[in-house]
């Protein structure tokens, strides 16, 4: 069961260090998804594909009444160097879930999906959870295609090289009615109450941001301090400034991609661009956070003789899971309801009008998007256990 799908996942994608690298529509991302395959012809289980990459294994019990599906699931993909439980763990213990359910002899009275987004991360083509937008409508087909990688490879042309077509395929959500999603915790939350399990009561609004710094590339050599436009000065400053606004006001802001041009050691660049991620509990403090960096940020570009330009890349508003379900869920268990900061496929789907719930299994480093993050086996079965009991509540 979920030990032995486990092991076999584990490999995938794995790189020095110990972290892993699963980016969209790569060989080691096409590999997790045909041990998707694999994990659900295991059960017998129906697989619809969509032309956006994302994938459900159906569950198909001859008693299902016309009542809407349930779907559970999460991502295969990763960031860069990241974990191995961001994603694949909901994946694996929703197929679990699913033996637990028949071991019970439980024979539910509606279908019963287990699901893989495609390009949660948004490691690849820059916007998160691209393939629960596409699938529930949030983001159109032609801006998608237009999307690019860091090598200029377009998403249209990578869809055609893995024999997508973005145009056809069913609709994986036509009928579901609710989404259930299990996910490593991505902080100590659980840790500091000493449970292995909780629920999700909330998203925090979070976005992607591109700020262009332009300046003037010149000698590093022969070019005085005074007489230099350079961007990089008005880049460490912005960063500075970002750090001390979030840290006063409990927001967060990272500035953690950097490209530099001309890129040489002996210059003084033209260009600096950085992305921000930036997240606060509420849409307005999130936007007063940015506007203050962004004011701060050309005050500094107008003493060192630069520009500074801001391009909002991907923008999330608040998430507020259901109540009434997030109750349901954990009342009967004592299961901790907890918001989170970082941004998921259930929060997607909650804002597309998706009745959604997210479970969390205890993280005990607390760290996450990167190779030590971590949850115990007996915490993971403890998630396979409460998603079981989740979608044997739900699933009539």
């Amino acid at each position: 069961m979920f030990e032995e799908m486990w092991r076999e996942l584990a490999p995938v994608g794995r790189v020095a260090g110990g972290g892993y690298v699963r980016q969209p529509l790569t060989r080691a991302e096409r590999e997790c998804s045909a041990w998707f395959l694999q994990a659900a012809a295991d059960r017998d289980l129906r697989v619809e594909l969509d032309g956006f990459g994302n994938a459900v294994a159906w569950w198909d019990p001859p008693q299902a009444t016309t009542a809407r599906s349930l779907l559970t699931g999460s991502h295969l993909d990763s960031v860069l160097d990241g974990g191995a439980f961001d994603g694949p763990l909901g994946v694996v213990s929703a197929f679990a879930a699913v033996d637990v359910l028949r071991e019970r002899g439980v024979v539910p009275g509606r279908r019963v999906g287990v699901g893989a987004f495609f390009e949660e991360e948004g490691s690849r083509f820059g916007i998160a959870c691209l393939g629960s937008r596409l699938a529930s409508g949030a983001m159109s087909v032609d801006t998608a295609e237009a999307l690019t990688d860091r090598d200029g490879v377009r998403l249209g042309d990578a869809w055609a090289q893995a024999s997508l077509d973005p145009t056809t395929g069913p609709s994986l959500l036509a009928d579901v009615g609710c989404f259930v999603e299990l996910h490593v915790e991505q902080g100590r939350g659980l840790v500091h109450r000493g449970a292995a399990v909780g629920v999700a009561s909330a998203i925090w609004p979070h976005g992607r941001y591109r700020f262009d710094f332009d300046g003037q590339a010149n000698h590093a050599g022969t070019t005085r301090m005074q007489d230099r436009h350079d961007p990089m000065l008005t880049y460490a400053s912005t960063a500075l400034a970002a750090d001390t606004l979030a840290r006063a006001g409990d927001r967060r802001a990272t500035f953690g991609r950097l490209e530099v041009h001309p890129d040489a050691t002996n210059a003084v660049p033209s260009r600096v661009t950085a992305w921000l991620d930036a997240r606060a509990e509420t849409a307005e403090h999130l936007e007063a956070l940015l506007a203050e960096l962004e004011r701060q940020g050309r005050d500094r570009a107008a003493l060192d003789g630069t520009s500074l330009h801001v391009t909002p890349e991907s923008v999330s508003g608040p998430v507020h899971f259901d109540g009434e379900l997030a109750q349901r869920i954990s009342a009967p268990h004592g299961w901790p309801v907890i918001p989170t900061m970082a941004g998921h496929d259930a929060g997607v789907l909650a804002t597309a009008g998706f009745p959604s719930a997210m479970l969390f299994v205890r993280n005990p480093t607390g760290v996450s998007h990167a190779p030590d993050e971590r949850a115990s086996t007996a915490d993971c079965l403890a998630g396979v256990e409460a998603l079981a009991d989740t979608l044997q509540g739900l699933c009539g």
